[in-house]
């Protein structure tokens, strides 16, 4: 490794997986801080539904875009992708090495690839996709995307309807499949050097240890969490797992068994995804939370070998 170029280190993995006990971790050997990319953590507004680091957990590391940001904002990875590459600057400064974790594969790309460009937004049809939302919902728009592209289908997060109508926006505006403009690999010059670690588990041990934290996120007061959420339930940062299923409970749809069972549900498909798309990534190392401090450390060789 170069002698002169800092190093982002990037630890991704599905929800429950243990990103952040790995990376407190990481950070406490190297002396750093740690970089959350994760799309919901950055609200201020939702932190039992996006199982956010408490205080005792960071024992004490700094984590940025961490309750960064309130639900009322509109916050996108192109975005996030000028505020963190901002903030590495300074962080370079001081640190030879800095830990960059998160489930959310696109603002993780838009850190240490950057984005393809993308088509300019199509009002027209944007109106038009929004009019088929409000007459026959989210899964109408679905059955479309999986045909247009069967690939974006396959990792988007089908709770999402922003996602789903910008993804439709530019298949059809564009005429070219919305993944075609993520491909894998690099596209952007950064000054650090970027190794990718993604962690992964058995599928029964990570389906296990999601139930468990959807069990301890209501025991912690998810519900009433979500209930003060209810004025702001249209905000972007809502159209998410862990909230979507509880306003439903709230307005009535099903039992309160039924919102812990879709919760399960849609938490396992919402960690399918996250690794899907993660997978699509050849740079990403994998390794199993256990044995992944030790492997780390014996590549990166110390803090030092970034200086």
């Amino acid at each position: 490794m170069s002698k002169t170029t800092p190093l982002l280190l990037t630890v991704a993995g599905p929800t429950a997986v243990g990103k952040t006990a790995l990376c407190v971790q990481l950070a406490q050997y190297f002396g750093t801080d740690v970089v959350s990319a994760d799309a919901r953590q950055f609200f201020r507004e939702m932190s039992i539904g996006t199982a956010k680091p408490t205080a005792e957990e960071m024992q004490g590391v700094p984590h940025h875009f961490v309750d960064s940001h309130s639900v009322t904002e509109d916050y996108s990875a192109g975005r996030y992708e000028t505020d963190c590459l901002a903030l590495l600057r300074d962080l370079f400064q001081r640190h030879s090495v800095v830990i960059l974790t998160g489930g959310s594969g696109l603002y993780l790309q838009a850190v240490t690839d950057g984005f393809d460009e993308l088509p300019p937004a199509d009002a027209t049809v944007r109106a038009a996709l929004q009019q088929q939302l409000d007459a026959g919902g989210l899964p109408a728009l679905l059955a479309q995307l999986a045909v247009l592209d069967p690939v974006c289908y396959a990792r988007i997060d089908r709770q999402n309807p922003v996602r789903v109508l910008r993804a439709l926006e530019v298949c059809l505006s564009s005429g070219q499949p919305f993944s075609s403009f993520h491909s894998a690999g690099p596209k952007a010059e950064r000054p650090f050097q970027v190794r990718k670690i993604a962690l992964s588990r058995e599928r029964n041990e990570l389906y296990q240890r999601i139930d468990q934290r959807v069990d301890q996120m209501l025991a912690h007061g998810l519900l009433g969490e979500v209930r003060g959420l209810l004025p702001y339930r249209h905000a972007q940062a809502l159209q998410t797992v862990g909230y979507q299923e509880i306003f439903g409970y709230l307005d009535g749809d099903y039992d309160y068994a039924e919102a812990v069972r879709l919760l399960k549900r849609n938490t396992r498909r919402y960690a399918k995804r996250q690794l899907t798309w993660l997978r699509r990534d050849p740079a990403y190392q994998w390794l199993h939370p256990d044995e992944a401090f030790e492997r780390i450390i014996d590549s990166v060789q110390g803090p030092e070998a970034a200086t």
